[in-house]
Order: structure tokens, then sequence, then C-alpha cells
């Protein structure tokens, strides 16, 4: 269980240096409650980061950062006043609330007289991970994986890599007298990779990372990443212009579950079902998808990239069902959109930092177990497209409507993957893909931490995950 070490550093780090205790703050949670409004928060946020980049074994960029604030919130009914300042003090405090009071309710909530410290379940070590490693040590460990995508095949010529590493601290104080804090590390490696043949120039790419400190980027994991990546360069210099038309699409388990993020996964977030701008709008229990699917959001893996042991509302963080058996089950929530559709939150408040407000936001969102096995899936396919990676897409979170470029893909024919084709696009609409899976498979498997989600202009880190899919009747655009 989350002890009171994050406490005890959230304090020193974001309370003590401002000369701030639980008192002061609780006084300035009063005073914004006596403008009548519903509810109030502060979050305080110290955030360290950095950044390395590598190229042709050459140190190419860096970055170092410190950022610390705190952001003040009332709500009343559907309004919210929001302000935030980067200073952290009474004075700056207390302006901060002043601004709220533009805002006022009926019949509002009363500060809660006493202080509820939240304990979750910690879900990753407290460590700072820009001091696992000496600054040697993280180039060191950049050459290395240059190195090893090069020893992969001489048909390799330019190799990037970089990582990159954060130590949040975080602190919330609500206005029914909840006390949460957390301490996040994160960290992120990648790698690019750039091979030649016969003139011909392809790329490929990788690479990973969670909530742990660097030492998890173990030689063994930096061969992982230089393998994956040199392979998807290599398998595209022999790749053929893909078909256009109306074809089976079979999906590949792990990262391609990002189609399902950003097709589907936003549809389900409280705040576009509140406003009735979503394709699943009112429509909880009734079936939006092909029997055997069941899509969940899980903020509660340990590690993962997109977990939290709590929000940024200081809930804990929940394991969601949000579709069942094809069945809606349920939405997205933070604390306001959950409060006015009358449902409960789910622990999915979610903020870019302390200069923003939060808004339900996904952790890590995949798709459970079918009962099929991946070759069983491919075998079923007469003539199709085997999407096993994914690129770059576009989506239209109101409609659900999708354009993805596939990074890595190959025909299937007569039930066996044939050749690999490049140029390949899967145009479509997220709720009517949903009921065109026909087959699930028993693959399922998680990113492997590089996810980043972006809403309204705000960015967190996320997981996507899926078993292999047989989706039929996909649109696909090609050159070929």
């Amino acid at each position: 269980m989350q002890t009171n070490n994050h406490f005890e550093t959230a304090h020193e780090a974001l309370l003590k240096p401002a000369g701030l205790d639980n008192q002061a703050i609780q006084s300035v949670l009063s005073k914004i409650m006596s403008h009548q409004v519903d509810y109030a928060d502060l979050y305080f946020q110290y955030n360290r980061s950095e950044s390395w980049g590598l190229e042709e074994g050459q140190v190419k960029s860096g970055a170092f950062s410190i950022d610390q604030g705190v952001g003040v919130r009332a709500i009343s009914g559907e309004k919210t006043a929001f302000a935030y300042s980067d200073e952290i003090n009474l004075p700056a405090l207390q302006e901060a609330a002043k601004a709220t009071k533009a805002i006022a309710a009926i019949g509002a909530e009363q500060t809660a007289s006493h202080i509820i410290t939240l304990e979750a379940k910690s879900l990753y070590l407290p460590n700072d991970p820009i001091a696992s490693l000496s600054a040697e040590a993280k180039i060191q460990l950049l050459e290395r994986l240059e190195q090893f995508a090069k020893q992969k095949d001489p048909r390799v010529t330019q190799v990037m890599a970089s990582i990159g590493g954060e130590y949040e601290v975080v602190m919330v104080a609500r206005s029914d007298g909840v006390m949460a804090a957390d301490v996040r590390p994160l960290v992120r490696l990648s790698i690019q990779v750039i091979a030649e043949q016969n003139g011909r120039r392809e790329q490929g790419s990788s690479g990973g990372g969670g909530r742990f400190d660097y030492r998890y980027f173990t030689d063994a994991v930096l061969q992982e990443y230089a393998e994956k990546a040199v392979h998807q360069a290599i398998v595209n210099l022999d790749a053929r212009a893909a078909p256009a038309g109306n074809m089976t699409v079979v999906l590949g388990s792990g990262w391609p579950g990002i189609l399902l993020h950003e097709a589907i996964g936003h549809g389900l977030e409280g705040d576009f079902n509140r406003k009735g701008s979503s394709a699943f709008s009112g429509m909880i229990g009734q079936q939006v998808a092909a029997k055997g699917i069941t899509i969940v959001d899980d903020g509660t893996i340990a590690d993962r990239r997109g977990s939290l042991s709590m929000d940024d509302e200081g809930n804990s963080s929940q394991n969601t069902t949000l579709i069942e058996d094809g069945i809606l089950r349920g939405y997205i929530q933070d604390t306001l959109n959950a409060r006015l559709m009358q449902q409960s939150t789910t622990g999915n408040g979610r903020r870019e930092s302390y200069a923003h407000i939060p808004m339900p936001r996904m952790t890590n969102t995949y798709m459970l177990n079918g009962d099929k096995a991946p070759e069983e899936i491919i075998k079923s396919v007469k003539k199709g497209l085997y999407a096993a990676n994914f690129g770059g897409g576009q989506v239209d979170i109101t409609s659900g409507k999708f354009v993805f470029s596939a990074a890595e893909a190959y025909m299937i024919e007569d039930g066996k993957i044939t050749y690999p084709v490049k140029g390949a696009t899967l145009i479509g609409n997220g709720p009517d893909v949903l009921t065109r899976v026909s087959m699930v498979g028993n693959d399922m498997a998680l990113d492997s931490g590089v996810g980043t989600c972006g809403k309204e202009g705000q960015s967190v880190p996320v997981g996507v995950g899926q078993p292999t899919l047989k989706i039929d009747g996909l649109t696909v655009g090609g050159t070929g």
C-alpha cells in the first residue's frame, strides 16, 4: 500500500520550500468555497525532465528542465473556473483563489472539517530516473543501442536514438477533505533506423518505456528494440505497393491497438457522451460491437506507461469495463462529468500539468483475449491484408472516422502470409469497425510503452493493446 512517504516527499518538494502546511491549504479551499461553489481543488506539481538524442555516434540534442506550480479549480454546475501559478506560496494561492470567484451555485457544499488521507495501492517505485544513471552512462546506453542496430544488417546506414526521463511529484487537496500524493517516474527509449538497398531507402522504428528508471534498459532490451526497428526497415526494402479496395484486414497484436484507442476509446470518454457528441452517447446497455469483444481501460497495471496510482483529482485508478461481450457497459469518467451524468468516477481525471484543467482521459485501453489462435485467423483469410504494425493516423473523435497508415504490412493469400507491402492506409469508422470483427485472437499484448495521447491541446502518456483481430470488409487505400 501507498504510505505516507509519498506525502513526505510531496511536502518536502512542494509545500515546505513555500512555508505551506495543511492549515494554509484548507484556508485557501475555505475561501474558494465561501463563493458558493460546488467543489474546489488544488493541484500541486513538481516536474524534472531530461532528454538525450544520438545520431551517427554523436550527441545531437539534449534538454533538461524543472517546472513546478499549482492549479486552482472551482466548479459550479457545468461551469469551471480555473487559475494557475508557477509560484507555490500562500500569496500566489490566494490570488489564484480570487480568480475563481466569478462562478457561484445555489446550495453549495461546504468545505470538509477534517482531512482524509487517500491511501491507494502504489503501482510503481518512487525512483528518480534522472539520477539512476550518470550522463556518461546514458550516452553509452544510446551508443550500444546504435551498435546493436548496425550489427543486425549491413544495409542499415543510419541510426537515430533518443532517451528521456521524468520525475514528477504531485499533491491534490480537495474541498471534501481528501488529500492525496503520488511520486511518478517515467522513461522512454526510441530508435529509428534507415536501411538502403539498390538506391532505395526505408525506415523502421521501435522503442519502449514505462514507470521505472533507466536501469530497465538492459542489453537484452536494447537488442530487442534494435531487432524490431531493423526488421521493419528491411521488410519495407522488399515491399511492393499495397493494393487498394475493400478487403479483409487482420490487425496484429499489441501496438495496432492504437486504432482502438483513437477511433473508439475517445468516443467512450465521459465529456463527449455528456454533451451528446459521441457515437456512443446514450447507448449504455446496447450492443455496439460484435459478440466476443470486451474492452477495458485499466490504470492499475504495475509499471505501465499509462498507469497511475491515483489520477490527477486524487482518485484511485481503476480497471473499468467499457464494452463487455459487445455490450456497452460504461464510460471513462472524471469527477465533473461523472457528477453531471449521475455516474461514478472511474479514476480517469487527467491533466498534462498544473497549468491545465483535468478531463476524462484514457490510461491503458485494450481489448481482452478471444479464443482463436493467430495462425487460425490468418488461415481463414482467402485474400486480405495483415497489418502487423502501425504508423501515424488521423481520427475525428466525434464521428469515429479514421485514417491510419500501416508501418509494416503483408498480403494474405489462400490463408498464408506472402509478400510485404507498403503504402497501405486503413480507412473506416471506429463504431462500425467494432461490428465487423469476426475473429478475436488469444494473443493479447500491450504496447512496449511509447504511447502519448493528445486531447484539446493536452498530452498525457497512455498504453494500448489488443489480440490479433480479423475485420471483414475494411477499406484499404494503396498505391498498387
